[in-house]
């Protein structure tokens, strides 16, 4: 497959928080124009304000679960790399305090959003070369019963990259799908703190106990150069036709 060039364009959908804003920043300070997604403009603006190169970032506030509005931001920014890091803020409770409506939020949400995407990315197509990055959860891979149906729909999302990636092959796209899975808690998110926060309250420690048994931490910064990597091939080379990749503070895996 063709390689994308790190002066490309991308679309980073959740750009405004977390691992969204981390991709952001790094796929500009490598030289890429990047369009940044999500629906708080406020905060989309201040990441954007806080690059290096701010001029390369454009930003957009829209509902990413709403298809047409995606595909009018990929048809005018004709991108080399879409990132999916949004979604749905699970609701950290027991599977008894859970509604139906919390409990399927992530699969309205983030799954929607990358069935959506990798739908566009095939039909459109996206140019020859172009990867789809998917931004998954540990928590599909073992399961995270303070989050409803989380986990599940981010083992969906791994599931989705190979689908995709076969629909891509037999309709002769020269498209890359790839799932980044983290496979701990991100340290110093808002979201990694509210989750180490909740689940070191059910096993009656404290955050720092609890982030202490996955060893060295992992950090956005780290996920966004995994991502990056992989848009520009620079992962080790029995991994780079991996369709799910998960990284940790200890390194990254093909799974």
């Amino acid at each position: 497959m063709t390689q994308a060039k790190s002066t490309g364009t991308a679309i980073v959908i959740g750009g405004g928080s977390g691992l969204g804003r981390a991709t952001v920043l790094e796929l500009a300070a490598r030289g890429a124009r990047v369009w940044s997604l999500g629906r708080d403009g406020a905060r989309l603006e201040a990441v954007r304000a806080e690059a290096a190169t701010p001029e390369r970032i454009v930003t957009r506030a829209l509902d990413a679960t709403d298809a047409a509005a995606v595909d009018r931001v990929i048809s005018e920014a004709d991108p080399d790399l879409i990132v999916v890091s949004a979604g749905a803020r699970a609701r950290l409770a027991l599977i008894h305090e859970q509604t139906w409506e919390t409990f399927s939020e992530p699969w309205n949400t983030d799954v929607k959003i990358a069935f959506q995407v990798g739908q566009t990315a095939i039909r459109r197509p996206l140019r020859p070369g172009s990867a789809v990055v998917i931004v998954s959860s540990g928590a599909g891979l073992g399961g995270s019963p303070l989050s409803g149906g989380y986990a599940g729909a981010k083992r969906m999302q791994m599931f989705l990259a190979g689908y995709l990636q076969r629909s891509a092959d037999l309709a002769k796209r020269d498209l890359r799908f790839v799932t980044v899975v983290p496979k701990q808690i991100v340290a110093g998110t808002e979201l990694g703190a509210q989750a180490a926060d909740a689940y070191a309250a059910l096993g009656g420690m404290t955050r720092e106990k609890f982030m202490e048994r996955f060893g060295a931490p992992l950090t956005a910064p780290i996920v966004a150069t995994t991502i990056a990597d992989v848009w520009q091939g620079a992962v080790p080379p029995q991994l780079r036709d991996a369709k799910v990749l998960a990284v940790s503070g200890s390194g990254l895996e093909a799974l």
